[in-house]
């Protein structure tokens, strides 16, 4: 704030306030106002829709991707395409005082939006789970949220922290095979926000030292790399049971520690997949899989 001082002919102060309007920085580092809190809000992907209910502001959510299934509320709201086809005229249509992007949303389109002049705010972020953290505080004060957002953050702490805490301990750390849906042995490399989460779990990515953020590995790298264990990322049992009925017969496969002792598991795509509060859901199964032994009742 800026304070200017004048002086009248009779000696009085007259004092004027000038308030420079607030300005958060997206991190494509455009400039976006904070002036009063947003009332209709626009989500163009699902972990943005599950961070602003978390934030208590499904109220003020007027739109989101076909994609946003979670919580389930959020199937309700108003549909406004999806992740890489979001409708522009829908959008204006509701007329929004913010829209927030992620990473992968087309940028062509949000260039469109801001060209346009939509209030568009875009979040590319999500290499680790300290980013996560970071992205609800920067969410918290696009909305006006703070003290919502630092209440989650701490809530997510914590049940970080109380099982990281338990793993300092934990002398193994296994080797698998995270296969990503698709067709093909996907998985992911070094620049994933999931190789961060399986180090985090005490675990080693078998794909981890490849600097890219996807990637699809030929059987005879699978068959080197000789993985402990598989975990299979899929929407149901019946995808992960396709998914593993198709690892078990393979017969080059067949070598591999974990198709040899049957060490084939289970991660729910739709918590694991969204940079978003159940993420860290994702995180205590995966620790669950990785080391059994710290949930065992004693006796």
């Amino acid at each position: 704030m800026r304070v200017f001082v004048v002086l009248s002919v009779l000696g009085c102060v007259i004092v004027a306030a000038s308030h420079e309007p607030q300005v958060l920085y997206d991190d494509l580092n455009h400039p976006f106002p904070l002036s009063a809190p947003p009332q209709r809000i626009v989500s163009l992907a699902p972990n943005i829709t599950e961070i602003l209910f978390s934030l208590g502001l499904e109220e003020r959510v007027v739109g989101v991707t076909r994609y946003c299934d979670y919580p389930p509320q959020a199937v309700k709201k108003e549909k406004i395409g999806g992740l890489l086809d979001p409708n522009m005229e829908k959008i204006q249509a509701l007329r929004p005082d913010l829209v927030v992007a992620f990473r992968g949303n087309p940028l062509r389109l949000l260039r469109k939006m801001a060209r346009l002049r939509m209030p568009v705010f875009v979040l590319d972020t999500g290499k680790s789970l300290a980013d996560l953290f970071s992205m609800i505080e920067k969410l918290g004060r696009l909305t006006k949220s703070e003290e919502q957002a630092a209440s989650l953050t701490r809530a997510l702490k914590r049940e970080y922290e109380s099982v990281q805490q338990p793993l300092q301990a934990v002398a193994s750390h296994p080797k698998l095979f995270l296969s990503l849906p698709g067709q093909g042995l996907w998985t992911c490399g070094q620049e994933s926000y999931l190789n961060d989460l399986i180090i985090k779990a005490g675990g080693v990515n078998i794909a981890g030292r490849i600097p890219e953020k996807w990637v699809h590995l030929n059987p005879e790298m699978l068959i080197h790399e000789n993985p402990d264990m598989i975990i299979i990322m899929a929407k149901n049992q019946k995808d992960f049971s396709r998914v593993e009925q198709w690892l078990l017969t393979r017969p080059h496969l067949k070598t591999i520690t974990a198709v040899k002792k049957n060490q084939i598991f289970f991660l729910d795509e739709n918590t694991a997949s969204r940079f978003g509060p159940r993420l860290i859901d994702a995180y205590v199964s995966l620790v669950r899989l990785l080391h059994p032994e710290l949930f065992q009742q004693p006796g």
